[in-house]
């Protein structure tokens, strides 16, 4: 399965939940946001460089820690040369490798951000418990119903105070699951320690495996 993690702002977590999922599905973790990557990188090739055509999907993957990675370059002209139209065939090279993927893609609704959608055959939105973010979460729902991404649920980020769990299960007709703030889970992107490895029995741990456990029952259907 390749799974996209989405949303319709910046700065809500996609990337430290991708990285969660990535652990807890023991999935490979992909960084499609090809102007704007969050997840760590280093020497070797990278996305930038295998939608270029300039390395093999496979030989970009790496072992990182707990979670195993192919990361995106950072620089405008890594961007530019990309050919997003072989996004598909690198993310399918890496599933029939390695399994499922999960893909981190950027935020928004611009056409960068319906790319990996499009080749996803399922997703999870990840929104704030702000009171814009039901509206956004929809949106977010509405462009992946649009290119065939079916949603497994929608997660309340960073959450403090109770969200209206209820009220985005009712409107997005998906499992609403809240992921509390948690400093842990805060530096997750940065040490690449993610705490469903780390801190399995912390109550951000349990809310990532509760939305594991949807998408391994949307495979099994």
């Amino acid at each position: 399965m390749i799974l996209a993690v989405t949303g319709g702002k910046g700065g809500v977590g996609k990337s430290t939940l991708a990285v969660e999922l990535g652990a807890a599905l023991d999935a490979t973790v992909v960084d499609a946001d090809l102007g704007m990557a969050d997840l760590p990188t280093g020497p070797g090739p990278d996305l930038h460089d295998v939608l270029a055509g300039r390395a093999d999907p496979i030989e970009a993957v790496r072992e990182t820690g707990p979670v195993r990675l192919l990361p995106c370059g950072r620089s405008l002209a890594g961007a530019r040369a990309a050919d997003v139209t072989k996004l598909e065939s690198a993310l399918r090279a890496v599933e029939a490798a390695y399994g499922d993927v999960v893909v981190d893609c950027p935020a928004g609704m611009k056409a960068d951000a319906g790319v990996p959608l499009a080749v996803a055959d399922a997703c999870v939105v990840v929104a704030s418990p702000d009171a814009y973010a039901l509206a956004d979460a929809v949106r977010s729902r509405e462009l992946a119903r649009e290119l065939g991404a079916g949603l497994v649920a929608v997660v309340i980020n960073r959450a403090v105070d109770d969200p209206p769990e209820a009220a985005f299960r009712d409107v997005l007709g998906a499992p609403a699951v809240t992921v509390p703030a948690d400093p842990r889970v805060g530096q997750t992107v940065e040490s690449f320690r993610p705490v469903v490895r780390s801190a399995p029995s912390t109550r951000a741990a349990r809310a990532v495996t509760t939305v594991a456990d949807a998408v391994r029952r949307t495979k099994r259907v």
